[in-house]
């Protein structure tokens, strides 16, 4: 591995872009023994203040990888500012990261996706070890969980959020990363095409968390640096709705994707209730051969009947859950993983 990686991991990246097109060379991966193809790729909206110096700091990170800004609506300038930066500029008109998010994946064909929010709260310096993680032990994710001693950047109601819902989808999906929602990552090109990318809005993290679960990815996770927003940048980010949502996000994985585990814990629920309401019903007959409470008994019944019926959807979605995840594994192994052979490997 050559000394001055941040150099040699994009080398070459921009004749194989061919300019400042950022679908130069679709569908075609890099060549044996040339660097592969690199992109960061920087959602925003109405980040003026900050998305000047963020693609500043990422072109000399990754001084030829292409730098592409997905602009969200904004209405402070932020497209112009990072045009003069020296980035690539689109726009996506339904508003919420994961509409953005959506289309960066599905427009932009690279062989190494750097994707990071673009409020100035990222370290740009850690981009090319991110990337060298991924391509040396052949990862299709790696994530850079946050570390901070600043209270303004990283605030105790978000730490604790953070935990909460990270350690949810672990107890669910598996425990292999220790900050769900971070906003930076790097993915393979097998990964953003596979990737289905179904959320709206900030509960994509959960999405692409989720879905590197499911499929039993290679991912890894660094630690770094996560600094406050510039002074006169404000988060878009909402703690009760957003944190609301990705719960709800949540909940909605784990019925499509844990269908069994989650229509027998309500089965498990409505047999406890059942027994609540009808064991008194029953102690009552045997000791006076008569149901005074008949509508209680009629509503236990009821209930384990339900129960039983969340046992057998659970049966039966977790067949079919099992058919779409032996799909979803089938279509991502026909992408190409990362290349051994190229000069970023050597």
């Amino acid at each position: 591995m050559p000394q001055d990686f941040a150099s040699d991991v994009v080398a070459g990246s921009s004749s194989a872009a061919a300019g400042t097109n950022p679908n130069a060379g679709a569908g075609a991966g890099a060549g044996a023994g040339a660097a592969p193809r690199v992109v960061v790729l920087i959602p925003c909206y109405n980040e003026a203040v900050a998305i000047g110096q963020v693609v500043r700091d990422f072109r000399v990170a990754l001084p030829d990888a292409r730098v592409l800004v997905y602009d969200n609506n904004s209405n402070d300038g932020t497209a112009a500012v990072a045009r003069d930066a020296g980035a690539i500029v689109r726009t996506e008109t339904l508003q919420g990261k994961g509409h953005v998010l959506r289309r960066m994946f599905a427009d932009v064909e690279a062989d190494i996706y750097v994707l990071v929010d673009g409020d100035g709260t990222y370290e740009a310096a850690a981009a090319p070890a991110l990337v060298r993680r991924l391509v040396e032990d052949d990862l299709d994710m790696v994530n850079a969980s946050r570390v901070t001693d600043r209270t303004a950047a990283y605030r105790r109601g978000h730490v604790l959020g953070n935990r909460v819902l990270t350690g949810l989808v672990a107890a669910i999906f598996g425990k292999r990363l220790g900050d769900m929602l971070s906003g930076y990552r790097v993915f393979s090109r097998r990964f953003v095409k596979s990737f289905p990318a179904l959320a709206a809005g900030f509960e994509t993290e959960t999405e692409l968390t989720v879905h590197a679960l499911e499929l039993s990815m290679p991912i890894a996770e660094i630690p770094t640096r996560y600094v406050e927003r510039p002074e006169g940048s404000h988060s878009k980010l909402r703690t009760y709705r957003d944190g609301w949502r990705i719960l709800r996000t949540i909940v909605v994985l784990m019925k499509q994707e844990r269908p069994l585990a989650f229509f027998g814990g309500i089965g498990i629920v409505l047999v406890v209730l059942a027994l609540l309401l009808g064991l008194p019903v029953v102690a009552e007959f045997f000791r006076t051969h008569r149901v005074p409470r008949l509508p209680t008994a009629v509503l236990a019944m009821g209930l384990v009947m339900l129960s039983f019926l969340c046992f057998v959807c659970g049966l039966i979605l977790d067949s079919v859950t099992r058919a779409r995840l032996e799909l979803k594994r089938l279509a991502y192994l026909a992408l190409p993983g990362p290349d051994p052979r190229s000069n970023l490997a050597a």
